[in-house]
């Protein structure tokens, strides 16, 4: 079973830290959900999904009518056996209105970008919510029946003392949410935060913060099921889950990625290119097939990200004898464990995780 991207890229402004596709363009919100229902049409294969996420961008810039026609077409072309349907969302877009339709279209998990409870850092990041409308939202959500509720937040400000951090973490505890995931502020170069001249959170700042979220989040009973995210029992990302452990996706709109088992595709990262040549009668894609030695590195460098680890039966006889050759010296120093032909990261592997992954590719 795939899982089905759907990339809905836009916003009403654009974030300092954010190097996804976007755009502020509006009035091309119907041609685009036009040519995203006409893209599924053209799809070759149409297997059933297991999985659905409506990510960005923004998602919950689209109207109530635009989301129906995308979920009519889903269900056409996908079926409606998918167990987990997501949508982003920005806190400022729940309305109850809003809300009420989305168990209706079968979306039974919403992803908040709340990033921080500090109003001064939300100006910051250019962020268009306050910090008490994540409150809000989360409650006009469980009113409408909304049972899994996921919030992103991100530490590692300039000036952000671990105090403040330690708030964040209290306040979004507070909020009872089934998931979290959380990420060290990146300069991504192209990015407008990265003309700022603002230097990246030092080494040691961030690796406190990053126990600090592991210890709170713990000993609240969220699951650390992958290195940026925490779960309460039984509520892991599935979507998200199938990219860390090789299953198959379908991804559709400017700049989505697919995957087959055996080649990478990626649209055009042009919003008014990939109308166009849907339009015309064309899936604006560019392919790579995957040789050995990529596959294998993507499995190192996707499953060691999670608390499963990479199965090492997966992989051929001679990529288990080289993986394991090179795995012996962090197994020696902790920062790996083998338990039932799965290899782990260890607390003190994650922190040096990059590392360790990029010593056990194949170059």
């Amino acid at each position: 079973m795939a899982g089905l991207y759907l990339h809905i890229p836009f916003c009403k402004s654009r974030c300092i830290y954010c190097g996804f596709y976007s755009t502020t363009d509006h009035d091309l919100r119907q041609r685009y959900v036009d040519a995203l229902c006409r893209e599924m049409e053209m799809r070759p294969s149409a297997a059933p999904v297991d999985t659905i996420y409506l990510g960005g961008g923004t998602p919950s810039q689209l109207d109530i009518s635009q989301l129906r026609q995308l979920f009519i077409y889903i269900n056409k072309v996908y079926g409606n056996d998918a167990k987990e349907i997501t949508i982003e969302m920005n806190p400022d877009d729940v309305t109850s209105q809003y809300a009420e339709i989305l168990p209706q279209l079968g979306i039974n998990r919403v992803s908040l970008g709340v990033q921080t409870f500090n109003d001064e850092r939300l100006r910051f990041l250019h962020r268009r919510h306050h910090a008490a409308q994540v409150n809000q939202a989360i409650r006009i959500l469980r009113d409408a029946g909304i049972p899994n509720i996921s919030i992103d937040l991100m530490y590692g400000f300039p000036q952000e003392t671990l105090s403040d951090w330690q708030h964040d973490i209290n306040t979004a505890l507070s909020l009872k949410v089934e998931h979290i995931s959380a990420y060290c502020l990146m300069i991504e170069e192209g990015t407008p935060l990265s003309k700022m001249g603002i230097e990246a959170t030092d080494d040691e700042t961030e690796r406190k913060m990053y126990e600090m979220l592991i210890d709170r989040l713990s000993a609240e009973g969220y699951e650390h099921y992958e290195i940026s995210n925490f779960a309460r029992p039984g509520y892991h990302s599935r979507h998200n889950s199938s990219y860390w452990q090789d299953v198959p996706y379908i991804g559709l709109g400017a700049a989505a990625h697919s995957y087959d088992g055996h080649r990478r595709s990626w649209n055009v990262s042009h919003i008014k290119q990939y109308i166009e040549s849907i339009n015309s009668g064309n899936i604006p894609c560019e392919y790579e097939e995957l040789d050995a030695d990529t596959h294998y590195n993507d499995r190192v460098t996707t499953a060691l990200r999670t608390s499963i680890g990479l199965d090492l039966t997966t992989l051929s006889d001679s990529y288990q004898q080289y993986c394991l050759k090179e795995a012996q010296s962090f197994i020696k120093d902790g920062l790996l464990r083998l338990d039932n032909n799965h290899l782990i990261l260890t607390r003190k592997g994650l922190f040096i995780s990059d590392y360790i992954m990029s010593s056990l590719m194949k170059v």
